[in-house]
Formats: structure tokens, sequence, C-alpha cells
């Protein structure tokens, strides 16, 4: 391995504050109308991002977020063509409800309307914010993924509204979503849960959504713009064909 040069750590910190930059100017630009579930006035939840009513205007896309997206054909926590002209970074937690309703209600819709046909690529990242049963769901989704199952245990975890911190991602329940997710070598997947490359896998994808300034979930990156929030399936179909658009697709 080379070592860093001083001149190195100096670019990857420039890089790491302009991509923060983008991010916090993306913030500050949405008019943001939270709303949890229809209870109107009630503050957002620490660490999630509540429905965004209406759209901002698009921020610009930026070369060192656009540098994010791995494009590992071998990354079994990514769906669509790795050359795909679109891709879409999502940082998420297993016990978010917005992130379990863009999952449910959002997600599909892209993958039929986009990912299907080549355009789009969705590459996940772990981002477990609320605690041990969100880093115990977060290893899970990693160990389901060496086994090829990693976006069937995603479907299970985010089959249904969960109650956070209660028992829902205990150890027992998330052998039971495994196997219902299809996997069956659970002494396997148990393993790599435990395993030191399970937790360097989920603390490489949260260092990368620290470094950028995400402090909610969900929060999302298409071809380096981004997304804060479960915004309304339009938001992110006109993210992704203008994205498409101009990537010459």
């Amino acid at each position: 391995m080379t070592a860093s040069t001083p001149s190195s750590s100096r670019r990857t910190r420039r890089r790491a504050i302009a991509a923060a930059a983008v991010l916090a100017a993306a913030a500050v630009a949405g008019a943001f109308a939270l709303t949890l579930d229809g209870s109107g006035g009630r503050n957002e939840a620490a660490g999630e991002s509540a429905v965004v009513s209406g759209s901002a205007a698009p921020a610009p896309a930026d070369e060192t977020l656009l540098a994010l997206a791995r494009r590992d054909p071998s990354d079994a926590l990514a769906v669509g063509r790795a050359d795909a002209p679109v891709v879409m970074i999502e940082y998420s937690d297993f016990q978010c409800p917005f992130c379990g309703r863009f999952a449910r209600k959002t997600e599909p819709e892209l993958l039929r309307s986009y990912v299907d046909k080549g355009v789009l690529r969705i590459e996940w990242r772990n981002f477990p914010v609320f605690g041990e049963e969100s880093e115990q769901a977060a290893l899970a989704g990693w160990a389901a993924g060496q086994q090829k199952k990693f976006w069937e245990f995603h479907d299970v975890a985010y089959s249904k509204p969960r109650e956070r911190n209660a028992g829902e991602f205990s150890a027992e329940n998330l052998i039971d979503m495994a196997r219902e997710a299809g996997i069956t070598d659970i002494e396997r997947f148990q393993a790599d849960m435990a395993s030191g490359k399970a937790r360097s896998a989920v603390q490489k994808d949260q260092e990368e959504g620290y470094n950028l300034g995400v402090t909610s979930t969900p929060a999302f990156l298409v071809n380096g713009r981004p997304i804060l929030g479960a915004q309304p399936t339009a938001t992110f179909k006109e993210a992704v064909e203008a994205a498409a658009k101009a990537a010459g697709r």
C-alpha cells in the first residue's frame, strides 16, 4: 500500500470539505415542510429526514460527489448495471421509518422505470444512526449480501413499519428475516454478521456519509446531486431523468 503524502492528505480534506459544502447548500436551499405521517407541526426526530413537500431547486453536480459512485460489478449492496449513466447513492438505516417509506413506495417505481432499463444503478450505503439495533441490522444486511441476498433482506426488513429499538431487529428476528429472504446458510450468515469485515464495511459507509455532512436518513446523491429526505416519487424521477439527459441518454 502506498503511504499518503501530506499533499494527498490535503487534497482529500479539501474534497471532503467541498462535498460537505454542497450537501449543506442543498439543505439550506430547500424549503422543507416537515410532515411526520400527517402529524404536521411535530419536530423531526433526531437522525431522520422527514418527507419534503415540494421540490427544492437542484444543486449543481459536484465532481467530488460524482466520484463516490463505486460502480463495482461485484458490489452485493448495489442493483443495476455498473455502467449505467445514472448512479443513485442511498444512505439509509433499517430502523428509519422514512427510509422504509421510500423502500415501499418509491424504490419499486425506480426499479421498474430506470434500473430494469439500464438507466439507473442504486448503491446502498449502511448509515445506522439509531443505536444498537440499527447497527445489528446493518451488519445483517451486509451478511445477507455475502450470499447474494441483500436486496431480498432489504425488502423483508422494510416490508412494514417497525417500532424502533423495541426488539424488531433482535438477533432472533434478524435470523427470521434472513430465512424469509431466502438465505439458506444461517450459520454462515451469523458468522458473517459477527466478522470484522462486516464491521469494517459498515464503518466505511458511515464514515463516507459523515465526511459529506450527512446527519439524517434517508439521504441520496443522484449523479452527485443531493436529495435529502423521503421526497415524493416524482422528485426522484425528475432527478434521474435530468441526470440521464445530462449524461446523453
